[in-house]
């Protein structure tokens, strides 16, 4: 909570309601980067003094929680924000929330979430249905409760000999694939299933996801794809010069379908380089790298570029070279400065007022990224200057001296304190008085967690502390004035 100070002004303004309107905004228009920080802030004014509040929390908690690990996630935050309280969590206005979340869904698409996420961060769907006292309101629900409550078993006893309505024998049907696909040993059959009702991977079990990843292969999507390369390779699921093998390279490759799936350039790069490590993030599985498949990965990646829409503002885009940029991203096996190299290159080839800066020592140094550069070619030309001191001011110093008009900055560091010869506030409102502009500062530590520029009621000034796919959407939102 103490981390939230402007979720706390709001609440303490009386602007409660108008928050709960904002996360749900957030969360239905795909502006939120990551569920979770939505989903806190809501199980937070789901439980504040205010009674209009906590009526407009709960009322949009089925927007909000569009699915069951979110769900979770909002009932263990209410659990949390409780802790050291002599009160529980579960009042009546909670278990009504609940009780609605899983009443008011359609048959098949519950059916769906609940043999899709069954239970998530030590909270189940037999514990939310017992502890919001859930009364089934229609013939489906009671079907899906008894399995979630009795299991599949349970639902045979009490469904065998019964005349169901079409809704309910079509719920019942559904399970009982979601069952045989789980249990059978007839390969073919289950390769028929999947395909047939379209199955994913959490629907089945663990041990049995070697033998029937090649059935999933094909209606698994390009995004699930790229994430498990390296565990299909492991399982012998992609072996080389197989069918399988063609078929993945020639989707990784598909313009359409790179296009379909909305995949970003950084998302390919992180497959290869995880994929090109042979080598799970938990260090238990390995793989030989197919060549085929890493050659596909390289085409998708400056494929991929197409889809990246432009925002249409100009960008000074600086990388901090002042120390070594060998060093890894934290949770990914990429290097600060491929990170930043390919960064560079997407705002580049998709902004058509781009401006590339390296700076250290001192000096600032423009470098000349083009359309038909690779990415190793983009990187060495970032770090071509030599490594000292460094100045976070310096680019927008330069573009200030240089009378070039910049709308966001966009630095990237290696340090975990940038430090600066003057007030970067000072610095950046000279530059908006000199050019006449609104511009923006975004300040981005690539391995830091500390990394932040100091105190300011400056709303164009952000620190963002580590990196990842996540903080690419962010600096876009940034750009596009939505943050």
């Amino acid at each position: 909570m103490e981390s939230s100070p402007a979720m706390l002004s709001l609440l303490q303004e009386g602007r409660g309601c108008e928050m709960v309107e904002k996360i749900k905004e957030f969360s239905q228009d795909g502006c939120s980067i990551r569920p979770d920080p939505s989903l806190f802030a809501l199980a937070v004014c789901s439980q504040h003094s205010d009674l209009k509040t906590r009526q407009a929390a709960f009322k949009a908690l089925k927007e909000v929680c569009r699915d069951p690990t979110h769900l979770f996630s909002f009932v263990q935050f209410k659990k949390e924000l409780r802790e050291g309280m002599k009160c529980g969590i579960w009042g009546r206005a909670l278990r009504k929330a609940v009780s609605d979340w899983y009443n008011e869904q359609d048959a098949m698409s519950l059916a769906l979430a609940v043999t899709t996420c069954k239970q998530r961060g030590g909270w189940s769907h037999q514990d939310l249905l017992r502890l919001s006292h859930t009364k089934p309101a229609h013939k489906t629900t009671v079907l899906i409760s008894k399995y979630l409550t009795k299991g599949w078993k349970g639902v045979q006893l009490a469904y065998k000999d019964k005349e169901n309505a079409a809704d309910v024998a079509r719920v019942l049907s559904y399970l009982e694939v979601v069952e045989k696909v789980k249990h059978s040993s007839d390969e073919v059959e289950v390769a028929d299933l999947i395909e047939e009702h379209k199955l994913g991977r959490e629907q089945l079990l663990t041990d049995h996801l070697r033998s029937k990843e090649a059935a999933l292969l094909k209606e698994m999507p390009l995004a699930a794809v790229l994430k498990s390369l390296g565990k299909m390779t492991a399982d012998k699921v992609l072996e080389p010069g197989s069918s399988a093998v063609a078929e993945v390279c020639e989707r990784v490759q598909s313009e359409a379908v790179l296009k379909k799936a909305k995949i970003h350039p950084f998302s390919v790069l992180l497959a290869s380089e995880n994929y090109k490590r042979g080598l799970g993030s938990r260090g238990k599985v390995k793989w030989d790298p197919d060549v085929n498949i890493l050659k596909a990965l390289d085409s998708a990646f400056y494929k991929s570029f197409e889809n990246v829409e432009p925002v249409g503002k100009r960008f000074a885009v600086a990388v901090d070279v002042s120390t070594s940029l060998s060093s890894t991203v934290p949770g990914m096996c990429v290097s600060t400065a491929v990170a930043a190299a390919a960064v560079a290159m997407v705002i580049a080839r998709t902004e058509a007022d781009t401006q590339v800066l390296a700076f250290s020592e001192g000096v600032v140094v423009p470098c000349n990224i083009s359309c038909t550069m690779s990415l190793i070619q983009t990187t060495a030309e970032l770090v071509k200057i030599p490594s000292g001191s460094t100045d976070g001011t310096l680019p927008i110093k330069w573009a200030t001296e240089q009378g070039k008009a910049v709308d966001v900055f966009i630095v990237f560091t290696n340090n975990q304190y940038l430090t600066c010869s003057a007030s970067p506030v000072e610095t950046l409102k000279r530059h908006r008085q000199k050019m006449g502009t609104s511009s923006k500062l975004v300040m981005c530590g690539l391995t830091s967690s500390m990394n932040t520029i100091s105190d300011t009621e400056d709303k164009g000034l952000f620190s963002i502390c580590g990196f990842d796919l996540g903080a690419l959407d962010v600096i876009r939102n940034i750009a596009l004035d939505l943050i």
